[in-house]
């Protein structure tokens, strides 16, 4: 007899922008879950042609370009392979990244990672760069989304770095009141719901109503990707009943498999 897969009959939400639900949807998928894909946020490019202009036209001069997001990396280099024909314009500039999927999209390009915390915010990449005592006078290039903290470029900045930013993304949320993804959740609910930004879980708790359960539906475990997300669920009174134990898509998955196995 065939042994069933570890998510068989689970129904499992997951809340990531519809282009980048699926890596997640089918490693659930392969374990055996039903997948309702809720996508609370958008991401799409949105990148300022007059500051771009600016940092391409001084891109020679700077010693870091950091990124702490995939999109970030994507939406750089669209930019950048439509400006210059040859990745060798990059000169010797060194990169810097937090998170699995950034480092897997910058690696992707060839190019090597010189400074990557182990924990996946912006506090430790900070910290990882100091540590790395180059950042006195140094021009360093963050990589940034509509919703970035100031923290990164703060502590750059205090501990000698001139920093300049470039906003190449943007996310938005959606409106899922009319999604048929929606009402199936709202009808029946799900084992389990995952968070795997703070701006999904901040989308969620607008659209509650759009999102309220029925009388009888299955009332899901809440479960976060990281430190981030899990902040911003307990600062909007959201549980989490479950967190990765890293940052990561399969830490992620792991966690919840653990979970539900209980």
């Amino acid at each position: 007899m065939t042994k069933p897969l570890a998510l068989t009959g689970r129904r499992i939400a997951v809340t990531r922008a519809r282009e980048q639900a699926p890596e997640l949807s089918g490693k659930l998928i392969a374990l055996g879950a039903e997948v309702i894909e809720l996508p609370l946020i958008r991401v799409s490019k949105d990148v300022s042609l007059d500051a771009l202009a600016d940092v391409m036209l001084e891109f020679g001069s700077y010693d870091w370009l950091v990124f702490s997001s995939a999109n970030g990396v994507r939406y750089f280099f669209e930019e950048f392979r439509r400006i210059f024909d040859d990745i060798r314009s990059l000169g010797l500039i060194r990169f810097a990244c937090i998170g699995d999927a950034t480092a897997q999209a910058i690696t992707a390009l060839h190019l090597k990672i010189e400074c990557r915390p182990e924990a996946p915010t912006a506090e430790a990449l900070a910290t990882a760069l100091i540590a790395t005592g180059s950042l006195d006078s140094a021009k360093v290039l963050v990589v940034v989304g509509s919703l970035n903290r100031d923290t990164l470029v703060d502590q750059l900045t205090a501990a000698g770095g001139i920093v300049d930013t470039l906003q190449v993304y943007k996310t938005e949320q959606t409106d899922l009141s009319a999604e048929p993804a929606a009402a199936d959740f709202r009808a029946r609910g799900a084992d389990a719901i995952l968070f795997a930004s703070s701006s999904a879980v901040q989308s969620f708790v607008d659209q509650a109503a759009a999102l309220k359960l029925a009388p009888g539906a299955m009332r899901p475990l809440a479960g976060s990707i990281g430190p981030q997300t899990s902040d911003t669920m307990k600062q909007l009174g959201l549980p989490i009943d479950f967190t990765a134990k890293t940052p990561g898509l399969d830490a992620f998955v792991e966690a919840l498999v653990k979970k539900l196995g209980k």
